[in-house]
C-alpha cells in the first residue's frame, strides 16, 4: 500500500514539473481539413468500331479500309483473308485488322511478249516466265489472268527504280501480245504497233489495278524503264501519252515546262558541251535521280546510251536513238520538275 502511494505521488510530481510549453504542444488541436488534388482517373480511349469481316461459305473477306490512306496505308483485302491454322490452337480475329499496313503491290509494269497469242499463253503459263495478266490480240473482250495478284509473278527479273530493286517482289506485271521489233540493215530497231482493242484493254485493266492499290504515277512503268540495259518493251509504239491524257495513267511532262527548257537549251550552244564530262555526269545524275538504275561513269558508255534510249521509248518515241539532244534533255528536266523524288 505504501509503495503504491509512493508511485502515485511521484507521477503527480513529474506532471507538475513538466514545462507549460511542452504541455501546450501536447494538447490536442483539431486539424483543419486540407484539400488534396484529385488523381485524374485515366480512361481508356475507346476504339472506333471496326467493320465486320464478311463470311461467305466459310471464306472470310475484309473489304473496308480503316487505315490512313494519305500515308498509302490500306487494310482492305481484295480477296479472301489468308490465316494460319496452327495445330491445337484457334486463330481469332478479335482485333483484326491492324491499321499499320499497306499493299505489297506498289508498281505496275507493262511488257510485250514478242510472241503471237498462242505461244505467249504457253510460255507465260507453262514455263519459267509469267505475268499476272496477259492482254491478247484476238479482238475479244477477254483478259487472261495467270497469277494471283497477291503472289509474285516472274516478269521483271533483275530490275530497279529509284530506291527499290527486284521489282517482282512489289509489282503487278501486264504482258501484251505484240511481235516486238526487228532490226534493219543499219541496226535500227523497227517496232510493231499495238491494236486499239489492246490499248483499251490495257487502260481498263491498269486503271482498275492503280485505283485499288493506290499506285502512284511514278510507279507505272515500262519493263525498259526498270531494266534499261536489257529490255526494250513495250517499246516506242506503246501510247503512254494517250494513257496519260485519256485515262490519267502514268507520267507525262507538261508541254509549257518542256518548251521553256528547250528554249533555254537552244539559246546556248547545247552541242558544244555535249562531250564535256561534267555535262555527261550531270545527265547521268538526273537520269539516276529520276529513277533509272545507272552508274555515274562520266562517259557516254553503252549503259548510258541504252538508258537514254529507254527514256525515249517512254517519253520521246519519235526519236529513240539514245542520244541526249536538246529535246530529250528538255523533257527530262520537265519530268524531274513535275515528279521530284520525295
Amino acid at each position: 500500500m505504501r509503495k503504491t502511494l509512493y508511485i502515485i505521488g511521484l507521477s503527480a510530481f513529474v506532471f507538475s514539473c513538466t514545462p507549460q510549453q511542452n504541455a501546450k504542444k501536447s494538447s490536442y488541436k483539431p486539424k483543419s481539413p486540407v484539400s488534396q488534388p484529385k488523381t485524374a482517373i485515366k480512361t481508356q480511349t475507346q476504339e472506333k468500331p471496326k467493320p465486320q469481316i464478311t463470311n461467305d461459305h466459310g471464306v472470310e473477306f475484309f473489304t473496308t479500309n480503316i487505315a490512313d490512306a494519305t500515308k498509302n496505308d490500306n487494310t482492305a483485302s481484295y480477296g479472301s483473308i489468308v490465316s494460319a491454322k496452327p495445330a491445337g490452337y484457334k486463330v481469332v480475329k478479335t482485333y483484326f485488322p491492324a491499321i499499320a499496313q499497306n499493299f505489297r503491290q506498289r508498281y505496275l509494269i507493262l511488257h510485250y511478249t514478242a510472241l503471237p497469242d498462242d505461244k505467249s499463253i504457253t510460255v507465260l503459263s507453262q514455263q519459267a516466265l509469267s505475268a499476272h495478266y496477259l492482254v491478247n490480240n484476238t479482238g475479244d473482250n477477254e483478259i487472261y489472268q495467270l497469277v494471283d495478284e497477291n503472289k509474285r509473278s516472274y516478269h521483271a527479273g533483275v530490275s530497279s527504280w529509284r530506291n527499290d530493286k527486284n521489282l517482282n517482289d512489289t509489282s503487278i506485271g501486264i504482258e501484251i501480245v505484240n511481235a516486238g521489233y526487228t532490226a534493219d540493215a543499219t541496226g535500227k530497231k523497227l517496232f510493231v504497233p499495238f491494236s486499239d482493242d489492246q490499248v483499251k484493254k490495257v487502260a481498263a485493266l491498269a486503271k482498275d489495278i492503280i485505283t485499288r492499290y493506290q499506285i502512284p504515277a511514278t510507279n507505272v512503268l515500262a519493263h525498259s524503264d526498270i531494266a534499261p540495259t536489257r529490255k526494250q518493251d513495250p517499246g516506242p509504239f506503246f501510247p503512254w501519252k494517250k494513257l496519260y491524257d485519256q485515262y490519267q495513267i502514268g507520267m507525262w511532262y507538261d508541254e509549257a515546262s518542256k518548251q521553256s527548257y528547250y528554249d533555254l537549251a537552244t539559246s546556248t550552244d547545247f552541242t558544244a558541251k555535249y562531250n564535256d564530262p561534267a555535262f555527261i555526269s550531270s545527265v547521268q545524275t538526273q537520269l539516276q535521280k529520276f529513277g533509272y538504275g545507272l552508274d555515274l561513269s562520266g562517259k557516254w558508255d553503252d549503259a548510258t546510251k541504252k538508258t537514254i534510249e529507254a527514256f525515249q521509248y517512254h517519253f520521246r518515241p519519235q526519236n529513240y536513238d539514245g542520244i541526249m539532244d536538246a529535246e530529250t534533255w528538255s523533257i527530262l528536266q520537265a519530268l524531274s520538275l513535275k515528279y521530284p523524288v520525295k
